[in-house]
């Protein structure tokens, strides 16, 4: 008898074949190289919109199949359906700018994709206007509220903002206007690349010009009119840029909150007891990768929330209604945390504390001596800053000049340590919660 020890043998499947991601232009099937044409040539299946699609010759034999509505929650379906097979995938320009290349790296993984890219319309636009790429701002519309550009309002700022369809051009002419922009001049590029390809151009004010070829790019060099005061990218807007029933965290004091919360690209901030929403809405306009949830108990504050958000170009700002703690289960992992009103509802600071990772950041600013307790005794248990912050104002005082005070604010900071984690990868707080009065605004 063979009594020679069995051998385990893994059967290792070989990898599913690339998904070669192709960016066509306006041009179509002539504007396409060599290796972009032998892919769609021995594809077995060409996936992509319509119009993209309708621009292949008969030579390409594989299966088309049009993009599903809603696209992202179909993607891993459609690929799984056609594993096996050679894939094909049709994009406008370049697929990695504004594109299906991010949703499909996101989805299938970047080491599947083989990307073949085209010139996009943003190069071929500023190739056309002779700006600087480099330099030239890039909004999208496309899937976009138009109050995305409220935020990319300066003087002598060049846009390059991708439409959403053939009535953008005018949305955005009268954005312009509304916004103190309507001397800018306007250039809408159509059908870039192809036989098709015209401009026309005017001012937003004056926009002479009937709805645009659905395939168009608007280039606006920004010019306001005589009083217009554009509003600064940094920190501490004036109070009149908020619409507001006096719960907002004042100027100066916004200021130097947002200083200690210090906003990074892509970081997502809770903004607990929103009021006007003006911290999370200058978080937001720090970056345009920055994130962030208030979370508003009034209904009529956290829908003026929105419109703030809007009216200040960060329309993706997300208002969540009603009260923490209970209001923040189920949000997405902060990495900073400002608490302007609520401090005294029972479990809202452990709450915000327990879901900070280790290295967030957290501020709480308060007026009132029972909220003050609180950040003293955390101030004590965590260490960070407590600071006072004063704010005086220049007033009259019959015919002379004296100082009107506004309330101090007391506000602690700190930043969760790196060793912070708990059991179940929160942070231990061994002391119990501070007695709570009731009753505190923001």
């Amino acid at each position: 008898m063979d009594r020679s020890p069995t051998r385990e043998v893994t059967i290792v499947s070989p990898p599913p074949p690339p998904v070669t991601v192709i960016g066509i232009g306006a041009d179509g099937w002539d504007g396409l190289g060599p290796a972009a044409r032998e892919a769609l040539r021995t594809a077995e299946v060409v996936i992509g919109g319509r119009r993209h699609l309708g621009l292949l010759p008969p030579e390409c034999h594989g299966e088309r199949v049009p993009w599903p509505s809603p696209l992202r929650p179909a993607v891993p379906g459609l690929f799984a359906a056609h594993t096996g097979r050679r894939v094909s995938v049709l994009a406008s320009g370049d697929p990695m700018f504004f594109g299906i290349g991010r949703t499909l790296a996101e989805l299938l993984g970047a080491e599947r994709l083989r990307v073949l890219p085209h010139p996009s319309s943003v190069s071929l636009a500023c190739a056309r206007l002779g700006w600087a790429l480099e330099e030239t701002e890039v909004i999208s519309l496309v899937g976009r509220p138009l109050a995305t550009l409220n935020r990319e309002l300066y003087a002598g700022r060049r846009l390059l903002v991708l439409s959403a369809g053939a009535e953008t051009p005018a949305e955005v002419a009268g954005l312009l206007g509304d916004r103190g922009f309507g001397p800018s001049r306007m250039r809408v590029l159509e059908q870039l690349g192809s036989a098709g390809e015209r401009c026309v151009e005017g001012t937003a004010d004056k926009w002479p010009h009937p709805p645009a070829d659905p395939l168009n790019v608007i280039a606006v060099d920004c010019a306001p009119a005589d009083g217009a005061r554009p509003l600064s990218l940094a920190p501490g807007l004036p109070d009149t840029a908020y619409d507001h029933d006096g719960q907002l965290t004042k100027r100066h004091v916004r200021a130097a909150t947002l200083a200690a919360l210090a906003p990074a690209p892509g970081e997502l901030l809770w903004d607990v007891g929103g009021g006007s929403g003006s911290i999370a809405v200058e978080w937001m306009r720090a970056h345009r990768t920055c994130r962030a949830v208030s979370v508003e108990r009034d209904p009529v504050r956290a829908e003026r929330i929105g419109r703030n958000a809007d009216a200040l170009g960060v329309p993706g700002l997300t208002v969540v209604t009603g009260a923490a703690p209970d209001a923040l289960t189920g949000l997405p992992t902060p990495d900073a945390v400002f608490i302007g009103g609520g401090l005294t509802a029972p479990g809202v600071l452990e709450a915000c504390w327990a879901a900070l990772p280790p290295g967030g950041r957290i501020v709480a600013n308060t007026v009132t001596l029972e909220s003050e307790a609180l950040l003293a005794d955390r101030y004590r248990r965590h260490g960070g800053d407590l600071v006072r912050l004063a704010v005086s104002h220049a007033t009259p005082v019959g015919a002379f000049t004296g100082w009107r005070q506004a309330m101090p604010v007391t506000q602690w900071s700190a930043t969760k340590p790196l060793d912070s984690r708990g059991p179940g990868g929160h942070a231990a707080d061994p002391a119990g919660p501070v007695e709570a009065a009731q009753g505190e605004t923001r």
